[in-house]
């Protein structure tokens, strides 16, 4: 399930604009969503040796560095209102909590089930966040943030290459890494990147370990024909010896360039406009584009009416006949920033309401896409090794509980690996060890309009990026190493604005989260070793 996003506002093909409008059609959508990540068990082998297999005597998984995106310092976190539960609350127990303790320990012992999720961000970075193993019917479930499965700037796709590594150690898996199998969460993250809902489940295969054999540098065609483990090494070089490298190899030699970070500005009408208009409009000349933007009504009105070489508006607005659904969903939008045109309800001379309409306004725009190229060059390694079965998460590890609709004001424990600096650039952490914050939650909501965040629970806390993820469990036993996951760590604020971060904040965990957790909760998996 790949979801295609346009944002609102956004440019759309001039063709559209000049010979037609736009129409859609929308559709009523469950509260939970889900994406198949590793189809099948030839799939999912790659994405472990992906990670393991060694290159130089390094795997991936100690190159990887924490994924900030996402969390990066934002504005003050206002506090206010408070906390309405959509129904009763629940729980259910963690994996192991049939064995009852009678110990008293005094000391904090971090829980078995923690670790990092590793995966390739839209830019091709290893990245990681934070996460656990929880209970499950099948003892294969990992929770971590939505933001550390979704990647906003892949349209909502989830992210590549991922995979679970409890007690994760300076590059080591001691248990195996476990391959993402399938992730669910909120439908209303996953299309409206609604941090309210920034959390997610992930049923994972067994997990595996690779080992075994000393990495061989090959030559290209060599690596092609390669059917078992291979890594490509990349190395940034200049565009001078990008060159140098082309015209020795050629296009298919190891030398590469790609272009990145493309930026979409407004320019001036070209000079050479009305001689060239079809070439503008279809694909563009000089890096310039004849584009349609969608716009609210005033600046629509404000647009020249007239034609313009003849037959082209300058302008174009279509009255849309729509359905209820469509038309409080785009109500809803509209309310919140989301859809720029007019709603309206059509009624008869008795004034009773016989229908729905919509309304959107476009105006051309001249636009220019420019971009940045980055180039590389690769060497290529094959290793031979084994696969090992290391069985199920759950059974390696164990799981936390879970439980919702919970009451603020509850001690809550926050297990995760933090690694930036915090904004001051003070590093105090590595992010190679677990750290843990404890206290009460506040019991009143924290607000962020830049974030999308109405209703997050807060706790003061001075981790910073790359504990993103991170549970937040209540009831948290340091005998057993079990509690229950109510929330993960969505966001970091620095409160006092003395550039140090001192607040971690996580979606409030109710009904619907619930609801999302159960479907993903008794989904199968299995392994991937034959």
């Amino acid at each position: 399930m790949k979801r295609i996003l346009l944002p609102a506002g956004g440019a759309v093909l001039a063709t559209g604009l000049l010979a037609a409008g736009l129409a859609g059609t929308a559709n009523a959508n469950p509260d939970w969503a889900f994406d198949t990540m590793a189809k099948d068990a030839p799939s999912a082998v790659a994405v472990a040796k992906f990670w393991l297999a060694a290159n130089n005597h390094t795997n991936n998984l100690a190159k990887a560095t924490p994924y900030t995106w996402e969390t990066k310092a934002t504005p003050t976190l206002n506090a206010g209102g408070g906390y309405t539960p959509d129904g009763k609350p629940g729980t259910i127990a963690p994996i192991g909590e049939e064995k009852k303790s009678t110990s008293v320990v005094k000391n904090i012992n971090l829980p078995r089930t923690i670790g990092k999720v590793f995966f390739v961000d839209a830019e091709g970075d290893l990245k990681w966040c934070s996460a656990t193993s929880i209970q499950s019917k099948y003892r294969n479930l990992v929770a971590t943030a939505g933001s550390c499965v979704y990647d906003d700037k892949k349209n909502a796709s989830v992210m590549d290459n991922w995979v679970f590594v409890p007690a994760y150690y300076q590059g080591k898996a001691p248990f195996g890494v476990f391959v993402g199998k399938q992730a669910y969460t909120h439908y209303d993250y996953t299309m409206f990147n609604d941090r309210d809902k920034d959390y997610a489940f992930v049923t994972v295969y067994n997990g595996v370990q690779v080992g075994g054999g000393t990495p061989k540098q090959v030559t290209k065609a060599d690596f092609d024909k390669y059917t078992g483990a291979k890594v490509v090494d990349e190395k940034s070089i200049t565009e001078a010896e990008y060159k140098a490298g082309l015209e020795k190899y050629g296009q298919d030699g190891p030398y590469k360039s790609a272009a990145v970070d493309p930026k979409v500005e407004t320019v001036a009408k070209p000079a050479d406009a009305a001689a060239n208009i079809e070439k503008y409009i279809a694909e563009g000349k000089d890096g310039v584009k004849l584009v349609g933007a969608e716009v609210v009504k005033s600046v629509y009105d404000a647009a020249p009416s007239g034609l313009e070489n003849g037959n082209k508006f300058e302008r174009l607005s279509n009255l849309v006949n729509i359905s209820l659904e469509e038309y409080n969903e785009l109500k809803a939008k509209k309310a919140s920033g989301g859809f720029l045109g007019n709603l309206e309800e059509v009624k008869d001379a008795k004034g009773n309401v016989i229908g729905w309409t919509k309304q959107q306004f476009y105006v051309k725009k001249w636009v220019k896409t420019t971009t940045a190229t980055r180039y590389w060059v690769e060497t290529y390694y094959v290793i031979d090794g084994f696969i090992k079965d290391t069985g199920r998460l759950g059974e390696a590890v164990g799981g936390q509980g879970f439980t919702w609709n919970q009451k603020t004001g509850q001690t809550v424990y926050i297990f995760g690996y933090p690694a930036d600096a915090h904004p001051d650039g003070n590093k105090a952490y590595t992010g190679t060890t677990p750290k843990w914050c404890y206290g009460k939650t506040t019991g009143k909501v924290y607000v962020s309009a830049a974030e999308k965040v109405e209703e997050h629970v807060g706790l003061k806390c001075a981790m910073t990026p790359g504990a993103n993820g991170s549970p937040w469990l209540v009831k948290y036993s340091s005998a057993k190493r079990l509690g229950y996951v109510n929330g993960v760590t969505s966001l970091f604020g620095d409160q006092d604005k003395n550039g140090r971060y001192d607040l971690s904040t996580s979606a409030y965990f109710d009904g619907e989260t619930a609801m999302i957790y159960n479907k993903a909760a008794n989904v199968w998996s299995g392994s991937i070793v034959k």
